[in-house]
């Protein structure tokens, strides 16, 4: 068993799992979805980013880009919720909170096609 292989599945497993978790809820209510939570979902996906750079192969590229997806929807989700909070007057409204949500979601698919591609590679290696 490869352990680098073992901690980048981790992160990029648990990078979906994280977002899935901050997805789930109605998406227009604020008290479903936690900032923090979103700060975690942007911390783990970052790591599985930088996990991702070493690998030079076409795979790579593609694993690369989906990460890269997924932090610009989740940095522009988070920066929805900064200016929502500390600059608009109107604060977090149903209609703000379903936008963050929603571009969550964007990089919750971003991760999904991470996963199912990082599925393939392990199916066709050869022993």
């Amino acid at each position: 068993m490869n352990p680098e292989k073992v901690v980048f599945g981790f992160f990029i497993v648990l990078a979906l799992t994280l977002n899935f978790g901050f997805f789930v809820g109605e998406i227009h209510n604020p008290d479903h979805h936690h900032v923090y939570e979103l700060f975690a979902v942007i911390v783990v996906n970052l790591i599985a980013t930088i996990l991702k750079f070493g690998d030079r192969t076409q795979m790579g590229a593609v694993l690369l880009s989906t990460s890269l997806v997924a932090l610009l929807q989740l940095f522009a989700a988070a920066l929805v919720w900064t200016i929502a909070e500390h600059v608009s007057e109107a604060g977090m409204t149903a209609s703000v909170m379903a936008s963050i949500v929603s571009l969550s979601g964007g990089a919750m698919l971003a991760n999904v096609v991470s996963v199912v591609l990082l599925v393939i590679e392990t199916v066709m290696l050869r022993r």
